[in-house]
C-alpha cells in the first residue's frame, strides 16, 4: 500500500527524509489547501475593519491557520483511525495505517496545538474570546459525519470562523457593522457546503461500506445541482454583504470574478470524475483570495466603509 493518500500533491514533502515523511503526512503539509481555506475567511474578517493598522495581523493569521488545520487533522485521524482503514482514500493515511503511532499523534496534536496558543496570545483580547469561542466547533467537526448527512455544514461553521475573529482583531472596538459579518460568513458557510460537497463525492461509495455520512451522499443524483446553489447562495451573500458595507449596489462589480469562478466549477463539475472533482476543490483557493481583494478593493474604492 502507497503511504501517499490519492488526493496528495508532488511537492516538498516527498523530498524529506523518509522517517519525517509520515508526520509531515500526519499534518496534511502535502496537502496545503485546506489551509488556505482556513486562511482567507480571516483576512476577509480582517478586510471588513479597515481600521488603523489593520494589515499586521495577517502573518499571525496565516501561521494559526497552517498549524490549526494540521492539528485539526490530526484530530480528526485519530478520531476516525478506525473508519479511514475501510476508505481507500484514507487507509494510506500514516495513523490508520500504522506508521504513526496513537500516542505520537497526539504528541504532534499537543505540540501544534502550543504553537497555535501562542498565536492566539498575540492577538488582541477580543479577538482571544472570539476564537476560543470556536473550539467547540473543532472538537464536534470529526463526530458530525456519524450524526448528520450534513457534516459540511458544521465544517463551514468551523472554517468561516475566522471571519469574526479577523474582524475583532482589526476593530478593537468592534464598532463595524454586524449584519456585514453576519452576511460574510453565512456566505463562507454556503461555499463551504458547495466546495467540501464537491470533494466529499470521491468518497461516497466507500462511505456507504463505512457508513459514513455526507452532503454528496444525501444529494444523490442531485449532487450537481445542489453544490451550484451553494455555490450561488454564497455569491448572492457575499454580494448583499459587500452592498451592505458600501452602501453601493455598484460594489456588485468586485465580486464578478467570483460569479466566474463558481460559474466554472458549477457548470464543469463532474460527480463520476474524482480527479475532476479534486481539480476544483482545489480551485477554491482562487475564490477565497478573489473575496478578499473584492473586500480590500471596496476598502479603498467606495466612501462610508470606514468604521465611524
Amino acid at each position: 500500500m502507497s503511504a501517499v493518500t490519492p488526493d496528495a500533491v508532488v511537492n516538498w514533502v516527498d523530498r524529506l527524509p523518509a522517517g519525517l515523511q509520515p508526520w509531515a503526512r500526519l499534518a496534511r503539509f502535502d496537502r496545503p489547501a485546506g489551509m488556505w481555506l482556513l486562511f482567507w475567511p480571516c483576512l476577509w474578517g480582517t478586510f471588513m475593519a479597515p481600521a488603523e493598522g489593520w494589515w499586521r495581523w495577517w502573518p499571525l493569521f496565516l501561521v494559526g491557520s497552517f498549524v490549526m488545520r494540521s492539528a485539526g487533522c490530526i484530530f480528526n485521524d485519530i478520531a476516525d483511525r478506525d473508519m479511514d482503514r475501510q476508505v481507500a482514500r484514507t487507509a494510506a493515511r500514516p495513523l490508520a495505517s500504522g506508521q504513526i503511532s496513537l500516542s505520537g499523534a497526539w504528541a504532534s496534536l499537543i505540540l501544534l496545538s502550543l504553537i497555535g496558543l501562542g498565536v492566539l496570545l498575540a492577538l488582541p483580547r477580543q479577538a482571544q474570546i472570539m476564537a476560543l469561542a470556536s473550539l467547540l466547533l473543532v472538537a464536534a467537526y470529526p463526530f458530525m459525519k456519524r450524526i448528520t448527512w450534513w457534516p459540511q455544514a458544521w465544517l463551514g461553521l468551523t472554517f468561516n470562523w475566522g471571519i469574526p475573529v479577523g474582524w475583532a482583531a482589526a476593530l478593537p472596538n468592534l464598532r463595524a457593522d454586524w449584519p456585514v459579518m453576519a452576511l460574510a460568513y453565512a456566505a463562507g458557510v454556503a461555499w463551504t457546503l458547495g466546495y467540501d460537497t464537491i470533494y466529499a463525492v470521491q468518497d461516497r461509495e466507500d462511505d456507504v461500506l463505512a457508513g459514513v455520512k455526507s452532503s454528496a451522499r444525501a444529494l444523490g443524483r442531485h449532487v450537481k445541482t445542489g453544490v451550484t446553489g451553494f455555490l450561488g447562495l454564497a455569491w448572492l451573500l457575499l454580494t448583499l454583504s459587500l452592498v451592505r458595507w458600501t452602501g453601493e449596489w455598484s460594489a456588485a462589480w468586485l465580486l464578478a470574478p467570483v460569479a466566474l469562478h463558481f460559474l466554472w466549477q458549477a457548470t464543469t463539475f463532474n460527480p463520476d470524475d474524482n480527479a475532476n472533482a479534486l481539480r476544483r476543490f482545489r480551485s477554491n483557493f482562487f475564490v477565497g483570495a478573489l473575496v478578499a481583494l473584492a473586500y480590500a478593493g471596496a476598502a479603498l474604492l467606495y466612501e462610508g466603509v470606514q468604521p465611524s
